[in-house]
């Protein structure tokens, strides 16, 4: 029993070392995704010529009837082929209006009134639309409003098959291994300074983890906004230390963590 004994150690063990190996991340210390949510002006005016400059890559969330998608849609499209991922943020950002806040939820698309049906098919339209933009078969999904349920049941089976993974709102860096891709934690930012977010991408390269990072307006553009040269500091940082951060839309990390979870990669 002894030597079965040890044997079971060293596995555990080099599970665990495994997880906490920094090149799990594409042989960086940490993965770092700057997302960007509801299709706004200021993701086309203020953040990709950002990002563009620093030639970092980054995933937008797009709400498929907003109309800064069809009053711009060359400009998706030429964001798409230059390395960034339109993600889907729903055709129409349904939220549970019965939830407490929620008074901003319209009689037409309040979530608690939706069908599982309608709710999918809402979201596969959404990616159709995507594909007629960019082109392309794989894009990741974020919750509208972080709400993961149609009624009692969970979305993420129903569209399992049409997404690489889904970003929720839940705070949280995990190891590759707790990736959770069905409600993949990010950090909201909304008025903090580029000292704090600067210091969750120090503390995601200390534990090897994933830092996903949730923006809406950059420079305005949005109720919740963060402040331009905070987000730039934050974005030179970033670059100042790609050596030791793997900085990539969503979809190709989500890729990378279902891969690896499956042992296809290390």
């Amino acid at each position: 029993m002894r030597p079965i004994f040890i044997l079971i150690i060293l596995f555990i063990a080099t599970i665990s070392a495994n997880a906490q190996n920094p090149s799990a991340w594409n042989n960086k210390q940490c993965a770092v995704v700057l997302t960007y949510d509801d299709a706004i002006n200021v993701d086309l005016d203020n953040v990709i010529p950002a990002l563009d400059s620093l030639k970092l890559k980054a995933t937008f969330y797009l709400i498929g009837s907003s109309p800064v998608i069809s009053a711009r849609m060359d400009e998706w499209r030429k964001a798409a082929k230059e390395g960034h991922e339109l993600g889907n943020h729903a055709m129409f950002h349904p939220c549970d209006g019965s939830r407490p806040g929620r008074s901003f939820v319209t009689a037409d698309h309040d979530l608690s009134k939706y069908t599982m049906t309608r709710e999918v098919d809402e979201i596969r339209q959404n990616n159709v639309l995507l594909k007629a933009i960019d082109g392309k078969d794989k894009r990741t999904f974020a919750y509208p409003c972080g709400d993961l349920k149609v009624g009692d049941d969970m979305i993420y089976p129903h569209i399992q098959k049409d997404v690489v993974g889904a970003r929720g709102v839940g705070a949280g860096m995990q190891t590759i291994d707790k990736v959770d891709l069905a409600n993949i934690d990010c950090y909201g930012i909304n008025g903090q300074n580029a000292d704090y977010m600067i210091n969750l991408v120090k503390r995601a390269m200390k534990t090897h983890t994933l830092l996903v990072f949730l923006f809406h307006g950059v420079g305005g553009g949005h109720s919740i906004n963060v402040g331009l040269r905070d987000h730039s500091k934050l974005l030179h940082f970033i670059k100042d230390n790609q050596k030791d951060i793997w900085v990539a839309p969503m979809v190709d990390v989500a890729e990378h963590v279902k891969a690896y979870q499956d042992g296809q990669a290390k």
